[in-house]
């Protein structure tokens, strides 16, 4: 791994101040993107507890490695939102920020008196964003779930597995990520956008359930065009195609086939000895049951690297069925610096995972290591004109 040297120079989101009260992976995961794009982003944090990424195995010295690869970028104070002086440190937080990103149940805020409407008065320029399971609004709105559900609600869960297996847990948390960690994302910076337009913030109401539901375009298709109910096993692109599959190989790994391009399956008839399927790349029942079984036993026939060696020769879309380790070692992972380490004040050298976008002009950059729980609070309180002595009192009422 090298290590990342900080980048000089303007970032895309230079002088964006975010506050994050959330406290698992959406959260942690969109505010990090939005921070390794330059903005400023102060974690508040529960007194003692902080965010519950903290406590996740495997611990490194201190420190959930989880936290770690989710919380580089950011600052972080402790802060009792419960408590009268709490409550007001928060508001003058507010008046001097531009986004608050929170995860709460619906009603949350409300009750803590840091709703929307509340906060809008403290500083209309605010830009609010609620990540949720269900959204702020329907029969499921309070209802308690986590990944897993999202995906099964949404009729996305059913897709992974066959009819054999039924319905697998998928290795991702997709649901927390892709339909709500970038939902969450991009509302914000459209958020931001109409603001600089329109001169005053907005409210954003991101749930995963619907995030994931978009995700549903190429399958709802099926269904919304045809009457068809895809399921795992069953369609072109969930494990019926041969062409688009994946094989376990001779020494015990295995290679995905992903094939869609007439001429790429051709390529592989004409490698296998098999011209007489280039007609049949999209075979259904018993035809495609045969391509599959004579695949499969082919594959078996030499290692993984050795058919992955000979496939990429001609130019057919496969890929190895990596390990992690082999997927961080992997020469392109390298090559888009994909792992990088930094140094942490009690962690010393660790492993950061690496920015997924590539900017030209701004590009994301490595400017502050995960924080300690708090580790900011001083420092954060001093700037909103609190004196050492106040910070105490606060620390002593148990306010931070």
């Amino acid at each position: 791994m090298r290590t990342t040297e900080r980048k000089q120079g303007m970032q895309a989101l230079q002088g964006i101040r975010i506050l994050d009260l959330t406290r698992l992976l959406p959260g942690a995961t969109c505010t990090m993107l939005l921070a390794d794009l330059g903005a400023e982003v102060l974690k508040v944090e529960q007194p003692g507890e902080g965010d519950y990424n903290r406590s996740f195995e495997p611990i490194n010295k201190k420190e959930s490695g989880s936290f770690l690869l989710l919380n580089r970028n950011k600052r972080s104070i402790t802060l009792n939102l419960k408590h009268e002086e709490g409550k007001e440190v928060f508001r003058r937080l507010v008046k001097e920020y531009d986004v608050v990103v929170e995860g709460f149940r619906p009603g949350v805020m409300d009750r803590l008196g840091f709703g929307y409407e509340e906060l809008k008065k403290l500083n209309p320029r605010i830009v609010a964003c609620s990540i949720s399971g269900f959204g702020q609004n329907g029969p499921l709105r309070m209802a308690s779930g986590h990944d897993l559900n999202y995906m099964a609600l949404s009729g996305a869960l059913q897709l992974f597995g066959t009819k054999e297996t039924g319905p697998i847990v998928p290795g991702l948390s997709i649901a927390d990520v892709g339909g709500g960690s970038l939902m969450a994302v991009y509302g914000i910076l459209a958020a931001l956008i109409a603001r600089d337009r329109l001169g005053s913030g907005q409210y954003i109401d991101v749930s995963m359930f619907d995030g994931i539901v978009t995700w549903l375009a190429l399958h709802g298709a099926d269904y919304l065009f045809a009457g068809i109910e895809p399921k795992g096993g069953e369609r072109p692109f969930i494990g019926a195609a041969p062409c688009y599959n994946v094989y376990k190989c001779g020494d015990g790994g295995a290679l995905s086939l992903g094939i869609i391009e007439e001429h790429f399956w051709e390529r592989l008839c004409d490698e296998i000895g098999e011209p007489d399927w280039k007609a049949r790349q999209w075979a259904t029942g018993e035809d495609a049951r045969v391509q599959f079984e004579k695949l499969s036993a082919l594959f078996r026939s030499a290692p993984r690297d050795e058919w992955v060696r000979r496939l990429e020769a001609i130019d057919v879309p496969v890929a190895p069925v990596n390990s992690v380790q082999e997927a961080f070692a992997h020469p392109q992972a390298v090559a888009r610096g994909l792992l990088y380490e930094c140094e942490h004040p009690v962690e010393g050298k660790i492993p950061q995972l690496g920015f997924p976008v590539k900017l030209s002009g701004t590009p994301a950059a490595h400017r502050l290591p995960p924080p300690l729980l708090g580790q900011h609070t001083e420092e954060v309180l001093g700037s909103l004109g609190y004196s050492e002595s106040d910070i105490r009192t606060l620390r002593e009422r148990e306010a931070i």
